[in-house]
């Protein structure tokens, strides 16, 4: 049996706009979660709903470390580590999660 798969990720409110960084153990719900705007959030109320970058960890603790120590990061790092592997800041929701 395969072990837990644990995300940090960024949504995106738009090329070069508010960004959004947190931990889940279920990225695809979480991101519909965020898309559907159902619970009042930061995200809901900056319409951040764009994935634009995910790591995948097999332990929480690194997880959190990572969303921690990223959310340190001034905006120029965060902005540079998502063009350096999504150059165009296209959302990746449909890539992992498949067609609607």
């Amino acid at each position: 049996m395969g072990g837990r798969q644990y995300y940090v990720y960024i949504l995106a409110s738009r090329i070069g706009g508010t960004l959004y960084i947190g931990v889940t153990n279920d990225l695809i719900h979480r991101v519909a979660e965020h898309k559907s705007k159902l619970i009042e959030s930061f995200t809901e109320k900056y319409d951040v709903a764009r994935l634009v970058y995910f790591e995948q960890f097999d332990d929480p603790e690194n997880a959190i470390k990572r969303e921690k120590r990223l959310k340190k990061w001034n905006r120029a790092w965060k902005v540079r580590l998502i063009e350096t592997n999504n150059p165009n800041w296209d959302d990746l929701y449909s890539g992992i999660a498949g067609p609607p």
